[in-house]
């Protein structure tokens, strides 16, 4: 074997073994959470009826709920509604529009805080002369004149329920140490496509297992940008919010951790939202998360390892804020997987190395896949009919490689960023015209179709060549890689076209 096949060789190994790492991660979350589930939402079910036994509706603390919003004309009104729908001492609970829209969304916001106002509400609108930072500064440039002792935060394709303060203050108020509450994201648009369905099983994995996982046994842990409860002091114990990365949420919830705070995770409150329905959006906030996290962790890691910690928490910290390098991982092993059958034909220990590498591949694909169907078994009574959607998710992590391995690479050299939005249509269900509005928000595609879409004719030539060598084990992982870049990619294509503007018609005669 020459050098240059060993070192192929041994990358596509270390790849392999890699991905095997942070898919037996999977089953440490799964252990985690087994472990104390019953005996912790036991005890935050006592801590609420406790509060409300000590507590009355004149204990309640002022709180400021922040609505963050740019360009949102089919969901604003939507999200304000709700808003001013929580139950909660309207003389408590101050409401902020923090609009750095730059569309009708202006008009729509005042119209319907002029009316909220008229109603009673204490709600308010306000406009940057710019958008210097982003998400980030829109919150904290309202946390300068907010008069809440704690903030919740909604992004404009949420609903917040109406017991949410209700059900999330109380843990605040009683344990001083708690910087947040995070609660559990639903889904509005679940059925609306199989892309949409497989999202929602993604998020659940997260939210029911991993969240839940993680603050049962003191790791750490983060707020998800939204449908969350901060403590005022907290985020200026912290440094406030900071915009040096694409996921200040994230960025704030470590740093309020190192300082000493905890975290608190509800998954028996639950926020609807709306999932992405343009494969497009998907990528984009599937990007800005990528980069987000790897930017995160090249900013706190350091900070984490000189920390009192134990190797436990350091150890998840580091696979938690480095998660999304399985892209890069997966996409190697993709484009390695001809050469490496090529130059295992010539070993005579071939058939070893084919097993071990074989056995990583399925252990890091099949863990993922155990979390999800759990976080369904544990949630909806329908589950069995849920778990089917997840082979199409599997699909979808592999096909959104190329995108995120981009945001990886730009995460780990580059600082800041644009923050693109992800597009809200208010899409509910599928009735039809449901996606009318697609042309007036767009996302850019760029190369990466033509990328994935050349990925899944590699891959379906590899699959062949390997079904030739009677390799049968590896088919079903390697017809998923293509299965899943062709998805993508067709998609993308098709989902952009669908966006394209509309051509002005001239007029008759």
């Amino acid at each position: 074997m020459t050098p240059f096949g060993s070192v192929l060789l041994a990358v596509y190994a270390l790849a392999s073994f890699a991905l095997f790492l942070y898919g037996l991660n999977a089953y440490v979350m799964l252990g985690l959470y087994f472990r104390h589930r019953t005996a912790a939402r036991s005890a935050r079910r006592e801590r609420l009826d406790t509060f409300w036994r000590t507590h009355g509706e004149d204990d309640l603390p002022v709180v400021t709920t922040q609505l963050p919003i740019y360009n949102e004309r089919f969901v604003a009104e939507r999200l304000l509604s709700a808003a001013a729908s929580i139950d909660y001492p309207l003389d408590r609970h101050e409401i902020q529009v923090l609009d750095d829209s730059t569309d009708e969304t202006e008009a729509i916001v005042a119209r319907v805080v002029d009316r909220l106002r008229a109603a009673g509400h204490r709600i308010e609108q306000i406009r940057r002369t710019d958008r210097r930072g982003f998400k980030a500064g829109a919150l904290a440039h309202g946390l300068g004149s907010a008069s809440g002792e704690f903030i919740a935060v909604f992004d404009a394709d949420f609903i917040p329920p109406k017991d949410f303060l209700r059900r999330t203050v109380p843990f605040l108020v009683l344990d001083p140490t708690v910087a947040m509450v995070q609660t559990r994201w639903g889904h509005l648009n679940q059925s609306y496509s199989l892309l949409t369905a497989a999202q929602a099983v993604g998020i659940d994995g997260h939210f029911v297992v991993e969240q839940s996982a993680r603050t049962w046994h003191g790791l750490f842990m983060n707020f998800n940008g939204t449908a969350g409860v901060w403590r005022r002091a907290a985020i200026d114990d912290a440094g406030g919010w900071q915009a040096d990365t694409l996921t200040e949420d994230l960025d704030l919830s470590y740093r309020a951790q190192l300082r000493g705070w905890r975290m608190e995770y509800l998954g028996d409150v639950v926020a609807p939202s709306e999932l992405p329905v343009d494969i497009n959006g998907l990528k984009s906030q599937q990007h800005r998360w990528a980069k987000g996290s790897i930017q995160v962790a090249r900013k706190l890691l350091p900070q984490v390892f000189r920390s009192q910690r134990s190797w436990l928490v350091k150890t998840e910290a580091l696979l938690h804020l480095t998660h999304y390098l399985i892209h890069p991982l997966i996409l190697i092993v993709a484009l390695l997987a001809w050469p490496a059958l090529t130059v295992l034909s010539q070993l005579r220990a071939s058939e070893y190395v084919f097993y071990a590498t074989g056995a990583f591949l399925v252990i890091s694909a099949l863990s993922p896949s155990i979390l999800y169907f759990q976080s369904q078994r544990a949630t909806y009574p329908d589950w069995r009919s849920r778990v089917m959607i997840l082979p199409a998710l599997v699909a979808l992590g592999i096909g959104i490689a190329v995108s995120n391995t981009r945001a990886v690479v730009e995460g780990l050299f580059g600082r800041g960023g644009d923050f693109i939005r992800t597009p809200k249509y208010g899409v509910i269900d599928a009735r039809p015209g449901a996606l009318s509005p697609r042309r007036t928000y767009r996302v850019g595609v760029g190369l990466a179709p033509v990328l994935e879409l050349l990925l899944a004719a590699y891959g379906i030539v590899t699959l062949v060549l390997y079904a030739r060598e009677e390799r049968w084990a590896a088919l079903p992982l390697l017809a998923l890689n293509a299965l899943g870049f062709a998805a993508v990619g067709l998609l993308s294509v098709l989902h952009a076209w669908r966006a394209r503007p509309l051509r002005s018609r001239r007029p008759a005669g």
